[in-house]
């Protein structure tokens, strides 16, 4: 049984669709101003809808995972669950959250769930295999999430303040993925997916990496200056954050150092996203 857990767990890509279900969330509360008991089935939905994506792309990846060291352990290289078996688990989860979102949230948010799914199965998955700049509209599948809570709440697409979250959950995704390639860039290319680090310099995806960084932290404090954050002292917590994190990060361009730990970077901007959804999540049930 814990082995089934495991291999489960591994296979839904559980720390990344809990944090996409975190997102749906925010933008659940941002939208109603509260949080009440129809928030259950569209974070519900969301996050099974996520876990059959996550497991139907471990059954696209599965060639490719099984030449890098970082995935050579996930359950279908590692023999621990056949394709076929996993591409079932991937669409009852697809057909099951699907439906959590319908009754729900209705037609439009089932609709952005979609959306989510087929841009990164069908669009991203084999997009990144042709081109080392696939994550910058790949990104989009991160804004979706937070726009399916967003209409869940009833807010409406049509509104700039939906536009302004999406922003910043699109943007920030970028700097987050290209710390990874700096990490893992040698295991892409050795598995013959096209790297970053392998069309541009380190020092210039570095580079680069600052600029994106430099708009999460710009597009952040557009969230708070939007009309979604109200409270004075949540809008200084913001600007707060965004300066620390522009200050962290410009020592990729300042230092010419080759040996430094992408990791430390990658933590740093997970841990003010982080910041960022608690502070979406917390200012309107207070204020």
């Amino acid at each position: 049984m814990k082995k089934w857990i495991s291999i489960l767990l591994e296979l839904n890509k559980v720390r990344i669709t809990i944090a996409v279900m975190f997102t749906t969330i925010a933008g659940y509360i941002l939208a109603k101003g509260s949080i009440d008991q129809s928030i259950i089935l569209p974070v519900v939905g969301i996050f099974i809808l996520a876990c059959g994506s996550s497991a139907l792309n471990h059954v696209q990846d599965r060639d490719k995972d099984a030449i890098m060291p970082r995935t050579s352990k996930r359950p279908i290289p590692s023999g621990q669950i056949s394709s076929s078996l996993a591409l079932i688990i991937g669409i009852i989860e697809i057909i099951i959250g699907s439906l959590c979102i319908y009754l729900g949230s209705g037609f439009l948010a089932l609709q952005l769930g979609l959306l989510a799914l087929i841009w990164y199965n069908g669009i991203y998955t084999p997009l990144k295999r042709r081109t080392a700049f696939a994550v910058i509209p790949g990104s989009i599948i991160g804004a979706i999430p937070p726009l399916v809570g967003w209409v869940a709440g009833g807010g409406s697409l049509t509104n700039p303040e939906a536009m302004v979250l999406a922003l910043f959950f699109f943007i920030w995704q970028v700097p987050h993925f290209w710390l990874l390639m700096l990490k893992y860039g040698d295991e892409y290319k050795k598995a013959g997916l096209p790297s970053v680090t392998s069309k541009i310099s380190r020092q210039q995806v570095k580079n680069s990496t600052f600029l994106w960084t430099m708009a999460t932290a710009v597009s952040a404090f557009m969230v708070a200056m939007s009309g979604l954050i109200s409270l004075l002292i949540f809008k200084i917590l913001i600007l707060i954050a965004s300066i620390w994190l522009i200050v962290v990060f410009s020592k990729l361009i300042i230092s010419k150092n080759q040996d430094f730990n992408p990791y430390y970077y990658f933590m740093r901007i997970n841990y003010f996203v982080l910041i960022m959804i608690l502070i979406f999540s917390i200012e309107p049930l207070i204020n």
